[in-house]
C-alpha cells in the first residue's frame, strides 16, 4: 500500500481552473499538487523537473495544445493522464482522440460558477487520479484498427433494419476505464451479419455517450447508436446506454425493447452495469452472455452473478488486458463468473456463443 502522496501536475491555461482543481485536490491528504503549467511546453518541462505521478490535462491551450503534449508524454514513458475536458461536443471529440492516443481516463471540466457540479467532479477526479497512481504499470496493448478499411470493406454488407432478426444471444456489457479503446477494438471485429445483439453500460457523462456511439458506428460492421427508450434488440446492433440513464430490457408482443430510466443511482453509478445485468438476467436467463470489462470500483460485480444463476455465460475480462482490474477483479473474488477471457479472444468468443445458438434456436 502507497505511503506517501499521489504527486499531482495540473496543466490547463486558465488560470482559475488551475486555481479550482489545486483546491479540489488539495482537499484529499493521499494527493499533492507538485506544480501547475498553463501550457503544454511548460507543462512537459515541469514533467521532467518535478516527475509527478499523475497529470491532469487541459486539451485546448495556446501554444503546446494538449494533445500535442500527450503525444511527447506517452513516447517519454508511463506517466498517466487525466484528461480534463470541456464539456462539449468538440471537447468530447478531442477526448476520445486522446484516450486512443494513451490518456489514462478522462474527467468532464467542471462548470464555472456552478459549486453544484464543482463538487461532483471532485469526488470523480480524486478518485480517478487514486486510481491512475496505483496502476503505474505497462498499459495493455490493444492491437490497432483500420478503421478505413473497416468502413470501405465491410459496411455496404450490414442489413437493413428492416429485414434484421431476433437476436440469437443478448450481449450485455459492464465496462469503465479504459472502456473506448477496448470496445473499438472488439465491436470493430463483429461482422456486419453478427446475430447477437449488444446493450453497453460505459461508465460516461451524459453528452460523451453520443459523441461515443458516433465515434464507434463510423468503425464498426454492425450498427452502433446510443440507446433510446423502444429501441428494438435486433440482430447486429449495438445500444450504448445514455449518460445519466440507466437501461433495463423489456420483452413486449410486438418485439423485445430497451426502456431508460431516471431512478436514482446505483452503488454511486448511472447508468450502472448492476441495473443491466439484473435485467437482462430476469427477462432472458440462458439466452444471455454478460460481460464485466475493464474499470475501477464494482459495478455490476454482484449482478452479472444472477446472469450465471439464470443460465447464462458470466465472462470477466482477464487482468493482463485490462487498464484497471477492478470490476472484474470483484466479479471474480465472489465467484460470480463462468470464465476470464483477454480482450483480444472476445470478439471471437462472442462470435462462437451467438452462431451456435443461432443453429440450437432459443424459444
Amino acid at each position: 500500500m502507497r505511503t506517501t502522496p499521489i504527486r499531482v501536475l495540473v496543466v490547463d491555461d486558465s488560470a482559475l481552473m488551475r486555481k479550482m482543481i489545486t483546491q479540489m485536490l488539495q482537499k484529499d491528504p493521499a494527493i499533492e499538487v507538485i506544480g501547475t503549467a498553463m501550457d503544454g511546453a511548460f507543462g512537459l518541462k515541469k514533467i521532467e523537473e518535478l516527475r509527478p505521478d499523475v497529470v491532469t490535462l487541459d486539451l485546448e491551450m495556446p501554444n503546446m495544445d494538449g494533445m500535442e503534449m500527450l503525444r511527447h508524454i506517452t513516447k517519454r514513458g508511463q506517466t498517466p493522464v487525466i484528461v480534463v475536458s470541456a464539456h462539449t461536443t468538440q471537447g468530447a471529440r478531442e477526448t476520445f482522440k486522446a484516450l486512443q492516443l494513451g490518456a489514462f481516463d478522462f474527467v468532464a471540466k467542471p462548470q464555472e460558477g456552478s459549486s453544484l457540479t464543482l463538487e461532483n467532479v471532485a469526488d470523480e477526479i480524486i478518485a480517478k487520479i487514486k486510481v491512475a497512481g496505483a496502476a503505474r504499470k505497462p498499459r495493455p496493448q490493444i492491437a490497432t484498427v483500420d478503421e478505413a478499411l473497416l468502413r470501405s470493406a465491410r459496411k455496404p454488407a450490414r442489413p437493413p433494419v428492416a429485414s434484421r432478426t431476433t437476436p440469437s444471444k443478448i450481449i450485455a456489457i459492464g465496462i469503465s476505464t479504459g472502456g473506448p479503446n477496448a470496445l473499438l477494438f472488439m465491436l470493430s471485429q463483429l461482422p456486419a451479419d453478427f446475430a447477437g445483439t449488444i446493450l453497453i453500460v460505459q461508465h460516461m457523462p451524459e453528452g460523451f455517450t453520443q459523441m461515443f456511439s458516433n465515434r464507434l458506428a463510423e468503425s464498426c460492421a454492425i450498427e452502433v447508436k446510443e440507446a433510446a427508450s423502444g429501441d428494438l434488440l435486433l440482430a447486429g446492433r449495438a445500444l450504448i446506454c445514455p449518460g445519466n440513464r440507466h437501461m433495463r430490457v423489456r420483452r413486449m408482443p410486438m418485439g423485445d425493447v430497451v426502456v431508460l430510466s431516471d431512478e436514482p443511482p446505483v452503488n454511486g453509478h448511472r447508468p450502472s452495469a448492476d441495473v443491466l445485468f439484473r435485467s437482462v438476467a430476469q427477462e432472458f436467463g440462458p439466452k444471455v452472455v454478460a460481460l464485466i470489462m475493464t474499470g475501477m470500483g464494482e459495478d455490476g460485480a454482484d449482478a452479472i452473478g444472477a446472469v450465471k444463476a439464470a443460465g447464462g455465460l458470466a465472462v470477466a475480462q482477464d487482468e493482463g488486458s485490462s487498464v484497471v482490474f477492478g470490476m472484474p477483479k470483484v466479479a471474480i473474488e465472489r465467484g460470480n463468473v463462468n470464465r476470464v477471457v483477454a480482450l483480444d479472444a472476445l470478439p471471437n468468443l462472442l462470435m462462437v456463443q451467438s452462431a451456435a445458438q443461432r443453429v440450437s434456436s432459443f424459444d
